[in-house]
């Protein structure tokens, strides 16, 4: 193992690849940065530039790629609530608020530690325990996978307010019949598409998430124009835009949530098909639960926590999405895919004769990890003044840029006009339900997992031939979904079963 990390150092340390990390560190920064683009596009378009590499100098690009496209897709997100990438989709949820309070630039250096936190202690877990999670991440079936996605949603509680716990159940619901639209997974058999061609391969998730954030506050913003005492607080608010200093009570308060968020994100990420989406989501949802009433309030309107969390989880989900990719040859998401498909074509077959065959892009790809990271932290950091601007930019022209880019942004994915129409319906449809107080998180959170977790259920019922006793005769899959059931309702009980005792007690007090 020490010849290996030798071996992969050495590869990672020469000077073509230092310079492959920072050019891929560089474009996918600045592709995660607009909002319709992201990883799988980025990397698709470096698979013929990389024919001519080196098998490991060729990975490094495409994975400095793929950290650099979600370590900058928060930017989108903080500054005008368009999460082009879906793995920092959650990162809105208090980025944005902040940014909308005048502190871009504390929100904007908050995920970029974040994140280099999170990708460095997950770099660090992949280097030391690589070998050993394959067998972890070979143990899970079908029917775990299914209780994971149950638990991921779950997570829908943390993105209720007070009181509005039905309506965030509602929004998951909707969210779980929009992943029904298109094709039937297994028969081929289209479903929910009324006749429609373009609804074949179902609604896009670019376009949903671009519709419901970015386009939706856009609309927001022409139906409730600000009035001229907001205006002045945001002209006040500006002039700290480009302040980066994080005050040494949040950075305590940072700490542990960057500790936990690591750990679960690197976990999520090593489970094939996970990702740093639900990484986030998960890492959002507890530590909501975790903060406590009074700060747990705050999640939603600009909370430390609450942007820390999914920024940590989704960057140490990526570096733990090549665990399944290098020792199993299974793809963790979307974009790892794409690489398997570049390291077949270079004559490499990933699985577990990888570490015997080709341990210098085994330990060559995960050290520079690291050194991807640093770069992106010595890259973003600078800029975030300059980056934070954006907000500087009055809304009379900065609604109309968000509009532009919204729907160029869906239409250069598919290129087709349907997919514009459907996303202003969408959008409409959004501005509704926000006018009425729906939360949109949930319904993303159900879109996301409700295919993958009617993947997983079919594939569970095959096996056990079309029977549900999977539920409990498998050890792992009962207890994920006791976990699940505990995380939903203990929250909703336990508050009541307290106030009741108490009520007991006040009682018992008098009558004594």
């Amino acid at each position: 193992m020490l010849e290996g990390i030798w071996s992969g150092l050495t590869t990672a340390a020469s000077p073509i690849n230092l310079l492959m990390v920072a050019v891929g560190c560089f474009v996918g920064t600045f592709i995660g940065m607009l909002p319709g683009l992201g990883p799988i596009s980025a990397i698709a378009l470096m698979i013929p530039i990389t024919y001519g590499f080196d098998p490991a100098t060729g990975l490094i690009l495409m994975a400095g790629v793929y950290y650099g496209a979600i370590f900058g897709g928060s930017t989108s997100s903080i500054l005008i609530n368009a999460p082009g990438v879906a793995g920092t989709v959650a990162t809105a949820f208090d980025g944005y608020p902040l940014a909308r309070q005048g502190m871009a630039g504390k929100a904007l250096a908050i995920a970029a530690y974040s994140s280099f936190s999170g990708g460095t202690i997950a770099a660090i877990l992949l280097l030391i325990a690589a070998p050993s999670l394959a067998v972890v991440s070979r143990a899970f079936q079908s029917t775990d996978y299914f209780a994971l996605m149950v638990l991921g949603l779950t997570a829908v509680a943390a993105f209720a307010g007070k009181g509005n716990v039905i309506k965030a159940l509602l929004m998951t619901v909707v969210g779980l019949m929009l992943a029904t639209v298109g094709s039937d997974p297994s028969m081929g058999v289209p479903r929910f598409t009324f006749g429609m061609i373009d609804l074949a391969d179902g609604i896009s998730f670019l376009l949903l998430a671009m519709a419901t954030f970015a386009l939706s506050e856009a609309l927001m913003g022409i139906i409730r124009p600000k009035s001229d005492a907001d205006r002045l607080r945001e002209m006040e608010a500006q002039k700290n835009l480009g302040s980066m200093k994080v005050e040494k009570s949040e950075i305590k308060e940072m700490a542990p949530v960057i500790g936990r968020s690591s750990v679960l994100g690197f976990f999520v990420g090593v489970l094939p098909g996970a990702g740093a989406t639900i990484a986030s989501f998960l890492a959002y949802g507890i530590e909501q639960r975790l903060a406590g009433p009074k700060k747990g309030a705050l999640f939603g309107k600009g909370s430390v926590r609450g942007l820390s969390a999914p920024e940590t989880a989704n960057n140490a989900a990526c570096s733990g999405s090549f665990v399944p990719l290098l020792t199993l040859g299974i793809p963790g998401s979307g974009t790892t895919a794409i690489m398997l498909g570049a390291l077949i074509s270079y004559g490499i077959q990933p699985g577990p004769q990888l570490f015997e065959r080709n341990p210098e892009v085994f330990w060559s790809v995960i050290i520079s990890m690291y050194i991807g990271n640093v770069i992106l932290l010595v890259l973003n950091l600078p800029l975030i003044p300059y980056i934070a601007r954006v907000l500087a930019v009055p809304s009379t022209v900065l609604l109309p840029m968000i509009v532009f880019f919204s729907l160029i942004g869906v239409y250069f994915v598919s290129f087709n006009t349907f997919d514009i129409h459907l996303m202003v319906l969408f959008a409409v449809v959004a501005v509704a339900l926000r006018l009425l107080d729906f939360p949109m998180a949930p319904m993303l959170l159900g879109f996301i997992l409700g295919g993958m977790m009617e993947e997983n259920l079919r594939r569970a019922l095959s096996i056990y031939n079309d029977s549900w006793s999977f539920l409990w005769e498998r050890g792992l899959t009962l207890s994920i979904l006791i976990i699940a059931a505990l995380v939903l309702f203990v929250p909703m009980i336990g508050p009541k079963i307290t106030a009741a005792l108490a009520r007991r007690k006040e009682t018992a007090g008098e009558g004594g």
